[in-house]
Parts: structure tokens; C-alpha cells; sequence
């Protein structure tokens, strides 16, 4: 027995609408056609599937048999020609995003608050890229955004620029430093630096600014939340580098100043990692463009008159 989706839909309208005549305009074909359809069906099952000469049409009780699975079957096919019409248009699909920064969780959570909205049917999902490759994982198809400010030359993957910060130095106002206009590497050498648990090899403070002057400080520490690294400054337990997106929620605090790190100050451009593949998607784009705007709308609302 050969049974087709369209043998399902059938007995399943047929059901619907008591009736060959309003059966046939559920399935938009004509009487005659319908009525090929029941005989074909019952000949492959070899089975009478309705009731003769009933009204309303009838189905026996192997064509309820039929229905109880037509009933069980065609919605999940149907959700499932959705889906796959959904990612034709661009209106679902999935967006695993791996972080190499860990300081990010503060830009990418507003990020996701708006992305939400207009693209519910996207499957997001985030993954520490710190505990694992991410950029391999990317290549792999395991996640589909990384983000990073460390951009590699790699093949089927495109560093999307996102948007550009400025890693500032971060003490409580009671603090020596505060009296400085700007900090240098050698301030540094008598301070505890509080630092987030990664590799000095992505935290800016040190590739930007104490590594290139050989310059250590008295003692780090790490720290997994930001808020906590906040609560150790404004205690005056030691200093932090932070991006200038972190600190912005702080504009007018009493317990924190916040310098420049040199006294023209440092730069560095934060990307999103994606595959070609993928640039193209229209939710990917949209959540790009939320990416870029996002910090400036924090900016201005950092900079606004209380």
C-alpha cells in the first residue's frame, strides 16, 4: 500500500465537510477527481474506507482508522512546510552566537531585546566562545556569529565591523589615579588589576598598552561579573580596564572617575564573524544593523542631562 500525503488530506477534508461536493472545494479539485482519488485509495488498501449511501458522508471504521493518522501526520508536515518557507523568506532560521569577549554580554543583551521582536522565529542561542574554538565552530556550522575583536583571515568567513570602543580606565574617586588626567602604563606597577577569568591575550590592557611596555602590575585579580568588578573599585580593592560601552550606565556616579588610557587614548573595533553563506539571510542583517546601533544609542543616553 502506496499511502500519500494527498490520500491523508483527502480523508481528512472528506471528514471535514460530510460531503464529496464541499470536500472537492477544500482541496480546490473537481468532484470527478475527488471521487478517482477514494476509489484509487480504497483499492490500494483494499478496504471500503466510507459508508455508502450515508448523510453526511460517512467513514468506516478502517477510514477512522485512516483519519486518526491523518489527523497525527499532516500538522507536523505542515509545520514543517512552514519552517522551510520561513527560511526561504529569511523570517526564521537559527542564530548561535558565540562571544570571544566576555565584557560583551553587556552590549549583546540589548542587542537581543530588540532582535526579538521583529524575528521571534529565529532560534537564538549564546555560547561563551571562551570555553571553546570559536572561530572553528563557525567554520563547522556549530554556531553562526562569533563575536570578536581579534579579525583572522579565514576562508568562507567575513569580519563584519560592528562598531569601534575605547578601553578606559576605571578607579574609585578616592583613588590617587583620580587626580590624573589620563593613566600610562606605568601607573599601573603598584596597582591590583582586576581583570575578567580570560587570557591576557584578549584583554586589551595588556595588548594594547602593558604588554608592549613591559610593565607588570603589582597583583591581578579575576573576576567573572562585571557588577562585582564594580563593587571591588568603588571599594578601592584595585583598577579596571573596561570598554567604554560597560562604564557608560555609570555617567554622573560619585564613586567611580573614569580616565583615558593614554593621553590620546586607545581604539580597537569590535566584529561579528560570519559565514559567506549567511551574510545575505535577512535577519542576519538586521541583527548587524542593531549591533552598530545599539552603543550609540547607549552614548546618547549616557551623555543625556539628568
Amino acid at each position: 500500500m502506496h499511502i500519500e500525503f494527498r490520500h491523508l488530506r483527502t480523508i481528512r477534508a472528506i471528514h471535514q465537510a460530510g460531503g464529496l461536493a464541499r470536500a472537492a472545494d477544500l482541496l480546490h479539485i473537481t468532484q470527478s477527481a475527488l471521487s478517482h482519488q477514494i476509489k484509487g485509495l480504497e483499492d490500494q488498501a483494499g478496504v471500503e474506507l466510507f459508508v455508502r449511501r450515508s448523510k453526511p458522508m460517512k467513514l468506516s471504521a478502517a477510514g477512522l482508522r485512516l483519519l486518526r493518522v491523518a489527523e497525527r501526520v499532516l500538522p507536523e508536515i505542515e509545520a514543517l512546510e512552514d519552517e522551510f518557507s520561513g527560511l526561504r523568506e529569511g523570517s526564521s532560521g537559527r542564530l548561535h552566537i558565540a562571544i570571544e569577549c566576555h565584557a560583551c554580554f553587556e552590549w549583546l543583551f540589548p542587542v537581543l531585546e530588540q532582535f526579538r521582536k521583529p524575528w521571534s522565529e529565529v532560534d537564538v542561542d549564546i555560547r561563551p566562545g571562551l570555553a571553546f574554538d570559536a572561530l572553528p565552530a563557525l567554520q563547522k556550522e556549530e554556531v553562526d556569529l562569533v563575536v570578536s575583536s581579534d579579525p583572522e583571515t579565514l576562508p568562507g568567513i567575513s569580519f563584519k565591523p560592528l562598531f569601534d570602543y575605547e578601553p578606559v580606565f576605571l578607579a574609585s574617586r578616592h583613588h590617587p589615579l583620580a587626580e590624573k588626567p589620563f593613566v600610562v602604563a606605568e601607573d599601573f606597577r603598584d596597582e591590583t588589576l582586576i581583570t575578567y577569568p580570560v587570557d591576557r591575550s584578549r584583554l586589551d590592557v595588556f595588548t594594547e598598552l602593558l604588554t608592549p611596555a613591559k610593565v607588570e602590575p603589582k597583583a591581578t585579580r579575576q573576576v567573572e561579573l562585571t557588577a562585582v568588578i564594580l563593587m571591588l573599585v568603588a571599594s578601592g580593592r584595585g583598577v579596571a580596564v573596561l570598554p567604554d560601552w560597560v562604564v557608560r550606565e555609570l555617567h554622573g556616579s560619585s564613586d567611580y572617575v573614569v580616565r583615558r588610557v593614554t593621553e590620546a587614548g586607545l581604539t580597537k573595533r569590535l566584529y561579528a564573524a560570519i559565514r559567506d553563506d549567511d551574510a545575505d539571510k535577512p535577519y542576519m542583517s538586521h541583527f548587524l544593523k542593531l549591533g552598530r546601533d545599539i552603543p550609540v544609542r547607549l552614548q546618547r543616553r549616557a551623555a543625556a542631562p539628568a
